[in-house]
């Protein structure tokens, strides 16, 4: 899509500087995003510049909370993304479907991308438990090195 409008403000476009800077990103991330192919620009100006519509701004901003807050990869999200698309071309066709049998493929496919997205979920509890375990360990030493300073010993406890 081409946009020829003077303002991408007043036709509900930004262009890659303006989402960059709404959402504390760089260009060349948003770029990369794309191609990673987790991301697409909604149209393009008359120069060639991407622009992005709120949905496209949404998906950034859902892309950055997985990577930045949840600390999930790429990789990882690009696979999340693909679930959650198939999960709406999945209810899209079970519902224009009356086959029985195509009905009950879609189902299958959709528990498929469910169980994987429960696995990667897990991972990442997992690995995040790991983490939580190894703090409360140093917590621990920490306050057994403080307790025996205050106690006039040396802080030399293990």
């Amino acid at each position: 899509m081409v946009l020829t409008h003077p303002s991408t403000v007043e036709s509900g476009f930004l262009k890659i500087q303006e989402v960059a800077s709404e959402l504390g990103l760089t260009t060349r991330s948003i770029r990369y995003y794309e191609e990673l192919g987790l991301l697409s620009p909604a149209a393009r100006s008359d120069g060639s510049y991407r622009l992005y519509d709120a949905s496209d701004i949404e998906r950034l901003r859902f892309i950055k909370g997985l990577r930045d807050d949840a600390g999930f990869s790429l990789a990882e999200i690009s696979q999340l993304l693909e679930d959650e698309a198939a999960r709406v071309r999945s209810r899209e066709a079970y519902s224009h479907s009356v086959d029985p049998l195509e009905r009950r493929s879609i189902v299958v496919d959709s528990l498929a991308r469910v169980e994987r997205q429960k696995r990667t979920l897990r991972d990442k509890i997992s690995r995040l438990e790991v983490m939580v375990i190894a703090v409360e360990a140093r917590h621990q030493r920490l306050t057994r090195r403080l307790a025996d300073l205050d106690a006039g010993g040396t802080g030399d406890v293990r």
